[in-house]
């Protein structure tokens, strides 16, 4: 396995895809405790930890929430999460523990499945800026 930063929860996302990449940035925004670090599920970082999950993303549309050396999430239980660790209003974000995971991830399921018509997709991956660049692993 390839050295990891510590410490860090890594998130792997689409990257090509426009829904996905406006949700990185969202989360770099709320991200005030610097938890999180991304790859794009195409890098080859992406698909080297993909691999060691031993993850079929063919069958696995979804974000992925990767605490190395503790466990990973996907699909609704990896984006409430994310939510979690922001704080403030993002607390509220809780309440959907309620529903079951089943259900939730039929909703999540059902953008997922959509999102290149809804939002778009990117030629490539996307490109992080100077200021940006220490979030993503290379």
């Amino acid at each position: 396995m390839i050295e990891l930063p510590k410490n860090k929860k890594i998130i792997l996302f689409d990257g090509v895809c426009n829904l996905c990449n406006t949700a990185v940035l969202k989360v770099i925004k709320n991200d005030k405790k610097n938890v999180f670090v991304f790859t794009a599920i195409q890098s080859e970082i992406g698909q080297k930890i993909i691999d060691y999950l031993k993850i079929d993303t063919a069958k696995l549309d979804s974000i992925i929430l990767y605490e190395p050396g503790i466990s990973y999430e996907v699909k609704s239980n990896a984006a409430l999460k994310i939510m979690e660790d922001f704080g403030s209003f993002w607390s509220l974000s809780k309440i959907f523990w309620v529903f079951p995971e089943g259900f939730r991830n039929i909703i999540y399921d059902f953008v997922a499945k959509n999102r290149y018509k809804w939002f778009g997709k990117k030629e490539s991956c996307m490109i992080p800026t100077p200021e940006l660049k220490a979030k993503f692993l290379d």
